[in-house]
């Protein structure tokens, strides 16, 4: 009994399981007509016809590629002037221009300055003796140089101050690998003014100002496309090299330091003229004049810098840190206007980045590892889509290699003249062009600008010349009928919709509703389908 009774129970579950396995798929009824792009819902693409049987056919709309990314419709008016603010700081050689000046036109007259009396600048010059190697006494040189900074160059000492958040802990970790005393990072700052594409009279170059040959020798390559003496890694794991040879060579870190500037050679001449002393300050009035004001300019750096908050710095916090950064290697020759469109952050940060790429250009060489660093927040974008960017490169360099009236019309010519502030990125983009274009159609070698300089440029964003003959032109009227249209949101950009719809590029919706921009407007009504 008991065993017939489990088979009947075992039966109508098997037979429970097949009707519920059998349920589940659709019957096949009629198909249903196509459904109209203007019938979708919501403008949402029906894809999957397993469940109701409906069918959408939509267009063949082969993608093109393009170069617009994702970019706010609003941004915060405060924010925006303050990183406007700050990326002009990262791209001006200004800093350097005075800090190299006042290097080589030290007076050592006395300074009134009531906020700092002598006698608490003793005090503090024999606490800071205390805690580095170098020869920190107090003399009424060093007292001058000291409040001239502090009366003259307040502004640019926060400056500085902001742009050290960023270079400091990489200076550290390498003079730290190489034994050096890590107050040497302040030499930079006398060096470049933490610029690293400075370049001195003489031809010293990045931010601890190599010659060609001195940089050859500790390994900083030059080409046409590439300085290294420009790349802060790689130009202070030689400047501390150089550093720790010195220093091999003279036993003293003051002596060192004028050698680095002047060459040893300038500094054992001036051994022997002084009588044979080996203090810095003994021997200073037989340096070079540049040299002379050097030491004295690095210590009273040090000591701004190391009593900032007892003086009332109040540095700004910069874009980023160095460890919010990272690199990608690249596969393909890439430039950094190429890149700024793509993962949309401004080119001024990207050569911040990426300094010792002269040309903005990143070559792709066998056996030589060149890398892009990126903002952290932008580096998965980048490696997700990268098959996606390489093929957009391919295809503007392409396109570079047709002659330029096929790209620019030489009626919307205009002559720029360069004023006090401006430089390449700011301009490029007041023109909706790239810093690389401006370039080619001036042939600018690099990106230094000088005021009242004529720059030819073919924009895309006319300026007031263009405005006569582009109100006389009427209205291209566009029609949605049978359409498929799309409601700008808050948040949206061409790059964005563009995705919400399979075989649609933002070309795609350029062309179809006429407009030559990539602004959008909250509420404006955009077509999606051909």
């Amino acid at each position: 009994m008991n065993l017939k009774f489990k088979h009947l129970t075992f039966i109508i579950l098997m037979s429970c399981i097949f009707s519920y396995g059998q349920d589940s798929i659709p019957v096949p009824t009629e198909s249903n007509p196509p459904i109209k792009a203007s019938e979708k819902e919501n403008n949402n693409t029906v894809v999957d016809s397993l469940i109701d049987g409906k069918k959408v056919i939509t267009a063949d709309i082969k993608a093109e590629l393009d170069s617009s990314a994702m970019r706010n419709l609003e941004d915060h008016k405060l924010a925006s002037e303050i990183d406007q603010k700050w990326l002009e700081e990262l791209y001006s050689n200004t800093l350097f221009d005075t800090i190299y000046k006042s290097v080589s036109e030290l007076k050592y007259e006395p300074i009134d300055y009531p906020e700092l009396p002598t006698d608490t600048l003793k005090a503090r010059l024999k606490e800071l003796n205390a805690r580095t190697p170098f020869n920190i006494e107090y003399n009424t040189s060093l007292e001058s140089v000291i409040k001239s900074y502090l009366k003259h160059r307040r502004k640019s000492m926060e400056r500085l101050m902001s742009l050290s958040d960023y270079y400091f802990p990489l200076f550290e970790e390498s003079l730290d690998n190489y034994d050096i005393p890590l107050e040497v990072k302040y030499l930079a700052i006398v060096e470049s003014a933490l610029k690293p594409r400075a370049k001195s009279r003489v031809g010293a170059t990045g931010l601890w100002q190599f010659m060609f040959g001195t940089g050859k020798e500790y390994g900083l390559n030059v080409s046409s496309y590439v300085d290294e003496r420009s790349d802060p890694i790689k130009s202070t794991v030689a400047a501390s090299k150089y550093l720790a040879r010195l220093y091999k060579i003279f036993g003293d870190w003051d002596l060192a330091l004028a050698a680095y500037n002047s060459g040893p050679g300038n500094v054992s001449k001036a051994i022997r003229r002084s009588g044979g002393y080996e203090n810095y300050w003994n021997i200073r009035p037989h340096l070079p004049r540049e040299t002379a004001g050097y030491l004295p300019a690095f210590l009273a750096t040090m000591y701004i810098f190391e009593f900032a908050e007892e003086h009332g710095f109040q540095k700004q916090r910069p874009n980023y840190h160095y460890v919010e950064t990272d690199t990608i290697h690249v596969k393909k020759m890439i430039t950094l206007d190429q890149v700024s469109e793509l993962l949309d952050v401004p080119i001024e940060e990207l050569q911040f980045l990426n300094p010792s790429y002269k040309l903005d250009i990143i070559p792709f060489v066998k056996d030589e590892n060149y890398t892009l660093r990126l903002p952290r927040n932008v580096v998965g974008k980048f490696v997700t889509n990268e098959n996606e960017i390489y093929a957009f490169v391919d295809k503007e360099l392409n396109k570079r290699e047709k002659p330029l009236p096929q790209f620019f019309d030489s009626k919307s010519k205009v002559r720029y003249r360069v004023r006090s502030g401006d430089y390449l990125g700011k301009i490029a983009r007041k023109y909706g062009v790239r810093v690389s274009q401006i370039k080619q159609w001036n042939g600018l070698r690099s990106n230094n600008l000088k005021i009242g300089q004529r720059l030819t440029i073919y924009p895309r964003k006319p300026g007031n010349s263009s405005k006569t003959a582009s109100a006389s032109k009427p209205k291209k009227t566009i029609s949605t009928e049978g359409k498929s249209v799309y409601k700008v949101q808050k948040g949206d950009s061409l790059w964005s919709i563009s995705q919400k719809f399979p075989g649609v590029s933002v070309q795609n919706i350029k062309e179809w509703n006429d407009i030559s921009s990539n602004k959008l407007k909250i509420g404006m009504t955009l077509i999606v389908s051909n």
